[in-house]
C-alpha cells in the first residue's frame, strides 16, 4: 500500500496552481524516484538542484532530501553504510533547511503525515538522550525540531529541560519563552497533533518533577497546571497534578 506521505505528494501533482504559485518547478523527477523507493538518487538529485544557483532558493529539494534520509534512517542497508549512518539526524537538518525556504509555509502543511512521523521518531530519541543524562545530545536532538517546526510548544520546552540539566540558564529561560509563545499560539491544545499533545504533556511532566525536585513548588505547580484541562486522563500526570496540589496545604 502506498504510504501516505507518497500519497500526499501524488496529491500535490493534481494541485499545479498550488506549486505555480510558490515557485516555477514541480519536481515531478524527485517526486518519481522518492515514489520508486529509490532515496540515495533522490538525495544525490536534491542536492544537486541545491547547489545550483537557479534552484537553490526553492523549498522542495530540501524537502525531499529530508524525506529521503528519513525513510533511509529505518533501511538496515543505509544504516550499514558510513555515508548515511547519521541519516535520521540528517533528516531533521534538512528539515530546517527546507523550513528556512518555505518562510510562506507554502508546503508545510501539505505533509502533515510526514511532520507527525518524523515529530515521532525525533522526540523518541530526544527523550532517550534525557533519560540516558546525555544531556547536550537531547539538546541538539530538541533544538533540531524547534528549527523545522518552531509552532511546536513541546520541543521547546524539553530543549528547555535538556539546556537546564546542563545548567545553560540564560538558554533555558529563552527557550521557556519561546515555548510560552508556542503554546499562547495555539487555540486549543486538543486540536494539536497527536505527536506534539504527546510530547507536551511529556514535557509538562518533565519540567514540574525537575522543578519540584529543586524544591521550586509553586514553578512544579504552575507549570503542571498548564495542561489540567488537556491531560487529567494520563494517569501519570493526573497523580503529580494532585500530589502538587497536595503539597500546598502541606
Amino acid at each position: 500500500m502506498m504510504k501516505m506521505t507518497q500519497l500526499a505528494f501524488c496529491l500535490l501533482c493534481l494541485i499545479p496552481n498550488l506549486t505555480a504559485t510558490a515557485q516555477e518547478k514541480p519536481y515531478d523527477d524527485l517526486l518519481v524516484l522518492y515514489v520508486d523507493e529509490n532515496y540515495e538518487k533522490c538525495v544525490n538529485k536534491a542536492q544537486r538542484y541545491v547547489d545550483r544557483d537557479a534552484t537553490h532558493r526553492d523549498a522542495l529539494p530540501y524537502l525531499y532530501a529530508s524525506m529521503c534520509f528519513f525513510e533511509m534512517s529505518k533501511i538496515p542497508k543505509y544504516q550499514e553504510m558510513d555515508e548515511y549512518d547519521h541519516a535520521g539526524r540528517d533528516a531533521l537538518k534538512w528539515a530546517a533547511k527546507y523550513r528556512r525556504k518555505d518562510k510562506n509555509l507554502a508546503y508545510f502543511r501539505n505533509y502533515e503525515d510526514y511532520w507527525s512521523e518524523l515529530n515521532t521518531v525525533a522526540q523518541e530519541v530526544g527523550l532517550n538522550y534525557l533519560d540516558q543524562q546525555e544531556y547536550s545530545k537531547a539538546k541538539s536532538q530538541f533544538q533540531r525540531m524547534t528549527r523545522y517546526n518552531p509552532e511546536n510548544p513541546g520541543a521547546w520546552q524539553m530543549l528547555a529541560l535538556a539546556q537546564s540539566r546542563m545548567n545553560a540558564k540564560r538558554d533555558a529561560a529563552e527557550s521557556l519563552m519561546e515555548f510560552r509563545k508556542a503554546l499562547d499560539a495555539v487555540p486549543d491544545v486538543a486540536h494539536l497533533p497527536k505527536d506534539q499533545r504527546i510530547l507536551l504533556r511529556e514535557g509538562l511532566i518533565r519540567n514540574a518533577n525537575h522543578l519540584e525536585a529543586k524544591g521550586r513548588l509553586d514553578s512544579a505547580r504552575t507549570t503542571i497546571g498548564l495542561g489540567k484541562d488537556y491531560f487529567m486522563e494520563n494517569p501519570e500526570f493526573k497523580a503529580l497534578y494532585e500530589e502538587l496540589e497536595a503539597s500546598v496545604s502541606k
